[in-house]
């Protein structure tokens, strides 16, 4: 079964080949790129990731519409092929306005890292925050309208079918296995969103841009992207104790995704040669983990702000970034299992030296709360245009309750060979 699986992919692989041949005899332009990439953990000497990528994108423009199909193939450990269309859509073009229709990647949003008003395509973080994050997102099939009203922009978007978060496998060095008083059974019946009009989502922007200020303003109704996790407890008696009391003896657990209004905005300005960034997201609806007794299935509904403050300038030749992220759940009660307040910041700083062929580079994630740390030294070699060599660190600092402190284990070194096409 194995075997006829990494047939059938392998020859999809050479279809694929062939067809780039047919595309170019029919005057579609080609362009993409191949990498080798290979990380070792610097605690075993184990490789922490072997990965070749081919990346096409094949394009064929005309007047009044446009066709993009952007295939990827990631190979693992040499037996493992993965396979997929990141995009594959038309755009088509009228006085006014345009419409794209489609599997497309869609970016929203000012911030650099993180994820406030940019909710659209879901996320794929099967390795964490590591990959670029034009890979981390996801295409996803929708159509999006934009009208041009002068300096502005309405841009409406309708996905027909819900795609959550893809998370880690249980086999992945990035999969955290829950913690549970007891081995918990799993219901995996609600998960699923079946597609109708009803399930539907929608997003709606308002961009501008003026000689002093870029602004956007956002909402949208859509799903929850991370299930919930609705737990129900099984109690027995523990006669070994006097009197007998209740004692936990199973607990079934139940994902389920939910409904979520958001509303937020993003603004972008130069004051005095500083880029100064700022965006925010109001939630409805969002359901919490809570230890509290009285609560149903051990969740609790409550809304939450989502919000960053950036800083972009320059230090002599150096570029420097960095950025306050703030989460905040409003009404909190203590019972909740997360904080009322969950503060991160981000810090960038790269340097071009040689004719611009020699880039350092160091980009951090800093969790206030957590005390823990994600820290991205980089150097990258632009030999041409086409080929470049990376050489860098991912180095995970920290206590283990932290977002990034869980994965102290997992420090690695890496290099990548690009060559783009």
């Amino acid at each position: 079964m194995k075997f006829s699986m990494i047939k059938t992919k392998v020859t999809i692989f050479l279809a694929l080949v062939l067809f780039s041949q047919f595309a170019m005899a029919q005057g579609i332009d080609i362009s993409g790129f191949a990498r080798t990439y290979e990380g070792v953990n610097v605690n075993n000497g184990d490789f922490s990731i072997v990965q070749q990528t081919l990346n096409l994108n094949f394009e064929k423009r005309g007047n009044k519409v446009t066709l993009k199909a952007n295939p990827m193939a990631y190979l693992y450990n040499q037996d493992s092929l993965s396979l997929g269309l990141r995009e594959i859509y038309m755009d088509m073009y009228f006085k006014n306005f345009d419409l794209r229709l489609g599997k497309q990647q869609i970016v929203w949003g000012k911030a650099d890292g993180v994820f406030i008003t940019d909710i659209v395509s879901p996320l794929n973080l099967s390795e964490f925050l590591l990959p670029d994050f034009d890979e981390i997102r996801t295409g996803i099939i929708s159509a999006k309208l934009d009208y041009y009203i002068g300096n502005s922009t309405i841009e409406a978007i309708w996905i027909p079918q819900f795609a959550p978060t893809t998370r880690p496998d249980a086999n992945s060095i990035w999969y955290i296995e829950p913690e549970f008083p007891v081995t918990p059974t799993f219901d995996w019946s609600q998960s699923t969103i079946n597609p109708s009009l009803e399930n539907s989502e929608m997003f709606l922007k308002w961009s501008a841009m003026t000689s002093k200020l870029d602004f956007e303003l956002m909402g949208g109704y859509t799903w929850d992207d991370n299930p919930s996790m609705h737990v129900q407890k099984q109690f027995g008696i523990n006669n070994t104790t006097t009197p007998p009391t209740p004692m936990l003896t199973g607990l079934t657990i139940t994902p389920q995704h939910h409904r979520l209004a958001v509303a937020g905005g993003s603004f972008g300005a130069e004051i005095l040669g500083v880029v100064l960034r700022g965006e925010g997201a109001y939630y409805n609806g969002k359901y919490f983990q809570t230890e509290d007794p009285s609560a149903e299935d051990a969740l609790v509904q409550k809304d939450y702000l989502n919000y960053v403050v950036g800083l972009d300038f320059n230090i002599g030749s150096v570029i420097l970034s960095t950025q306050f992220i703030q989460k905040y759940i409003l009404d909190h009660d203590e019972l909740m299992s997360e904080d009322e307040f969950q503060s991160t910041a981000t810090f960038v700083a790269r340097y071009n030296m040689l004719r611009e062929t020699l880039h350092l580079e160091l980009f951090s994630y800093i969790g206030l709360s957590n005390k823990d740390a994600l820290i991205r030294p980089k150097i990258s070699y632009d030999f041409d245009d086409s080929f470049s060599l990376h050489l860098g660190a991912n180095i995970f600092v920290g206590d283990r309750e932290g977002q990034f402190g869980q994965y102290q284990d997992n420090t690695m070194i890496y290099t990548k060979i690009k060559y783009s096409f």
